[in-house]
């Protein structure tokens, strides 16, 4: 008798444990009965929130799936415009589980398989919405309708997955390598020749503004020469009427001094050799010097 009781208490155990399952925060659970969903009078599968929960001993299984908010940011991905560019599309999405029955059997409740074919399902949108826009669409200010389109294909299809499709986001758009290092020569190219424009233009203005320089200074520099010549002239003809004036006034004296510049002029360089006759007229002064 001791030992039955004994035994019903440890089954009532076991059986208190197997009927009891904990759901965490941030999750849900499906309990599978029979491998089947269990549902209620309704037909909608019953869904369990966080806590403490009770279920079938020994044949009901518990399925927890995660019920907070997902982001899927995969690689970038390559679509084709309506011109036939390539285009390398960065985006994510916002997703979670809205129909835990139709996650569980559509996506085996495995968040790495849903992701792959939520992707799937984006992508497709994407595609069709940028196949029907040209580059310079998609990049003036389409970006949001186009979001926005792709949003509403991507929770269309992934209904099926019970999945809600929160959001669909297009972080950065950007061209191919090798379509970029082609722009990329082409503008160089076009800058370039730009540039050359500039600097012939430049080296253009730059020669008329030294031959009107040019001509500035041989203009000024002949007017600089004719004045010097009149000045010249004019100290010349000057110098000429005080020499002349000097020369009426005493004759004798104007040429004795006109002979001391001449020997001044001649006798500067003791280098120079001179060959003069002895009576020259040169030495007219210096006889009478050594006369007196």
């Amino acid at each position: 008798m001791k030992n039955f009781s004994l035994v019903l208490l440890l089954a009532a155990v076991v059986l208190s444990f197997s009927s009891v399952f904990v759901v965490p925060e941030g999750q849900k659970a499906i309990v599978m009965l029979f491998s089947k969903v269990q549902k209620d009078d309704s037909g909608e599968a019953i869904v369990y929130n966080p806590g403490l929960q009770f279920k079938v001993p020994f044949f009901s299984q518990v399925r927890r799936i995660d019920a907070r908010i997902q982001t899927l940011d995969g690689a970038p991905d390559r679509f084709v415009t309506s011109e036939k560019k390539d285009l390398i599309v960065d985006s994510f999405v916002k997703w979670r589980v809205s129909d835990f029955s139709a996650f569980y059997l559509r996506a085996r409740g495995d968040k790495q398989y849903a992701e792959a074919l939520l992707k799937q399902k984006v992508n497709n949108g994407l595609r069709t919405n940028f196949g029907s826009r040209t580059i310079r669409e998609i990049v003036s200010g389409e970006r949001s309708e186009l979001m926005e389109e792709a949003l509403v294909q991507a929770s269309e299809s992934a209904q099926e997955l019970g999945i809600e499709v929160l959001d669909v986001r297009v972080k950065q758009i950007n061209l191919p390598s090798e379509v970029s290092d082609s722009i990329y020569k082409r503008m160089r190219a076009e800058r370039k020749a730009v540039a050359n424009e500039h600097r012939s233009e430049g080296n253009e203005k730059a020669e008329t503004i030294r031959a009107e320089v040019d001509r500035r200074v041989t203009v000024m520099l002949a007017d600089a020469e004719r004045n010097a010549r009149t000045v010249r002239g004019a100290g010349d003809a000057k110098a000429a009427a005080i020499y002349a004036d000097a020369y009426n006034k005493d004759a004798e004296f104007f040429s004795f001094v006109r002979s001391l510049e001449a020997y001044k002029k001649t006798f500067k360089d003791k280098q120079d050799v001179m060959v003069l006759s002895p009576d020259s007229d040169f030495f007219r002064y210096m006889k009478g010097a050594a006369v007196q």
